[in-house]
């Protein structure tokens, strides 16, 4: 069975984007986008909510073209060619190998999705989609990078999961001296 795997970048008092839902704060040096760059490998399928996949979609068909920073050029042609899913219930199509999946049943669309046959899914970003699939208990692994800013507001990481769940750590490492990386599976209950 695949697993999904959470993505998350954070500031130290938890948000996933600053007020105004500004995200140019995480530092991606070079650890770090090579850890991002193997995972994002590793995996079969990229899954982003509407919101993330449409900033996704703004930026990172032409990055390589636009920008000179190490990880956008190595990232782009890998986002370009690996199968997305965006989990909306207003898109009904979208481009770039994505695929649309509605919110309607999404505990058995998201339960058919793992039990494919394939390499692991990776949910990158966001918090709305998370918490559902965090409360649907159909997240595996939590990987969360925390950056050396205080952002004082904005969106914060999982606000709204309702019931306490316990994770078990995996790993914690510190990347290009400044973000360290979090990973979780979710623990037994």
């Amino acid at each position: 069975m695949r697993k999904i795997i959470y993505w998350v970048h954070t500031s130290v008092d938890g948000f996933f984007d600053g007020p105004d839902h500004v995200l140019d704060w995480p530092l991606m040096g070079p650890e770090l986008s090579a850890y991002s760059q193997k995972l994002n490998e590793s995996v079969g399928t990229l899954m982003y909510g509407r919101v993330v996949y449409q900033v996704m979609v703004s930026y990172w068909p032409t990055a390589d073209t636009v920008s000179d920073h190490p990880h956008d050029i190595a990232y782009a042609p890998l986002w370009r060619r690996t199968p997305k899913i965006v989990v909306t219930n207003t898109l009904t199509e979208a481009d770039w190998d994505t695929r649309v999946i509605s919110g309607a049943g999404l505990a058995g669309k998201i339960a058919a999705l793992k039990a494919e046959p394939g390499k692991d899914i990776l949910l990158t970003g966001g918090t709305g989609l998370a918490v559902s699939l965090t409360e649907l208990g159909l997240i595996d692994e939590y990987q969360i990078i925390v950056h050396p800013v205080l952002l004082t507001g904005g969106t914060p990481v999982l606000a709204g999961v309702k019931d306490r769940l316990k994770l078990r750590l995996l790993e914690t490492r510190t990347l290009d001296d400044a973000v360290v990386l979090h990973r979780y599976e979710r623990g037994q209950d």
